[in-house]
Order: structure tokens, then sequence, then C-alpha cells
């Protein structure tokens, strides 16, 4: 006659309790290590009493299958994390190419492109966007203006500034350095044995020396032509005015 079928609920008798559990747990020990040697399985059993005692086994030793349970658990949690991460990210991928499509086909028509599909009132509010916008270009454009005019009176301002600076410094080079007004004499009245010498070249008289002679003498064709007195060029001694045309003349004459 076979056992009766028995009914799984806790056992009120804490003595049945307490055999039903010691006679059970060497069962489930002996199965668990029965499995680890006929399927070649790594097995862990951990079972704390109701008084808080400890029971365990392990085919391959508790750490090591603790240690390899915690990389399992995390590798499942990650990659329950990563597909999860992944199907946010397809969504938000959706939501915005709905997003860059709808701006695509703004922009079109904001161009004045595809309004077959549009409605008096849609068309009414794509024509006050225009008119904003410009607006604001056209504010911008303005201030962009300003702006360079405003630089131009600055450097303006700091030429002003600079020419007034350099003008400063040249009066006061100026007021180190007076000018004189007495000219500077020429080489001919430094030297005027030079100038004598100049008219005769070994015997050889140039024409154009010999006027400019004269013109320096006060005795030029232009004086007289214009009618001028010979006083206004200052007056020579008369011998030292024959002495030169004598010696003119003597040259001349060779």
């Amino acid at each position: 006659m076979g056992r009766g079928k028995i009914e799984i609920k806790r056992i009120e008798n804490a003595n049945s309790r307490q055999v039903t559990f010691s006679k059970r747990r060497a069962g489930l020990l002996k199965k668990a290590q029965e499995l680890a040697i006929l399927c070649d399985a790594e097995v862990a059993v951990i079972i704390f009493s109701n008084t808080g005692k400890l029971f365990e086994f392990s085919s391959a030793g508790m750490k090591q299958t603790l240690s390899r349970y915690n990389k399992c658990l995390d590798s499942s949690e990650d990659a329950a994390e990563e597909s999860k991460a992944e199907k946010q990210d397809f969504k938000e991928l959706d939501v915005l190419k709905d997003e860059f499509a709808k701006l695509q086909k703004k922009q079109v028509r904001l161009l004045g492109k595809d309004l077959t599909g549009l409605s008096l009132k849609e068309l009414q509010q794509l024509e006050q966007q225009l008119n904003e916008g410009l607006l604001s270009v056209k504010e911008r454009k303005e201030q962009l203006l300003v702006e360079q005019l405003e630089q131009s009176r600055v450097q303006e301002q700091r030429a002003i500034l600079e020419n007034e600076t350099l003008r400063r410094q040249v009066e006061e080079l100026r007021c180190l350095f007076p000018q004189t007004d007495r000219a500077v004499p020429s080489y001919l009245e430094y030297y005027p044995v030079e100038k004598e010498k100049s008219l005769v070249n070994h015997g050889v008289t140039s024409p154009d020396l010999v006027s400019n002679f004269a013109f320096e003498n006060g005795d030029s064709d232009i004086t007289l032509h214009l009618g001028l007195p010979s006083d206004v060029y200052g007056k020579r001694k008369a011998p030292e005015r024959e002495a030169h045309s004598n010696d003119s003349g003597s040259q001349l004459a060779l």
C-alpha cells in the first residue's frame, strides 16, 4: 500500500518540524551532490534553519561559486540595462527624426515652396513669421552699421590726437632749433678765386661762362631790357669791372 500524499504546509508541532527539517535537509544535500557528480555541474546549496544555523554544500567551493554567481548576476543586470538603454535610444531617435522632418518641411515653406497643402490661416501665420524675421534682420543690420560708425569715429578721434601730438613735438623741435633769416653763402662767395679761374681754362673761354659772369656783375642784357637801374643789384668798383672785361677781351683775342 503506497504512502498518502502529504499536504505542503507549515508543521505546527515543533518536534515533528525539526525531524522533518533534518530528514529533508539531508536528502536535499544528497540530491545536490548526486546532481553535481552525475551531470558534471557546479552545484551549491545554502540552508538556514529557523534557529539561524547554517548548512551548506558546494561541489567547487562556496566562494568560487558565489563569485561566479555575482558575475553572472552583474552581467545579466548590465545586459538588462543595456537593452533598456537601447530601447530608450531608439525611442529618442524616432522623436528626433520626426522633429527633423517637421523642421525641414517648415524651412522649405519659409523659402516659399510646398505651399499647396496650407490653409489660409497657416499662410497668414507663415507671412507673419517672415515679416518678424525680416524685421529682426533689419534691426541687426542697423546695429552693425551703428557699431561700424562708432568704430570709425573712435579711429578718427585717435588720428586727431596723434596728429596733435606730432604737431606739438614739431613745435618743440622748432623752439629748440630756431631758424635763422640769414641766407647760406654760396661756394663762390667763400672762394672768389675759384670763380675767376672758372672763366678761363688754359686759354679756352666758354660763352656761357662769360654770360653768367656778366649776369653776376649786373651787366646782363636782361637787366638792360627790363630797364632796371644797375645799382639795384649793387654797385661794383669800376676798376674791377674794367679788369674783368680786359681779361675777357684778351682771352677772346687769343
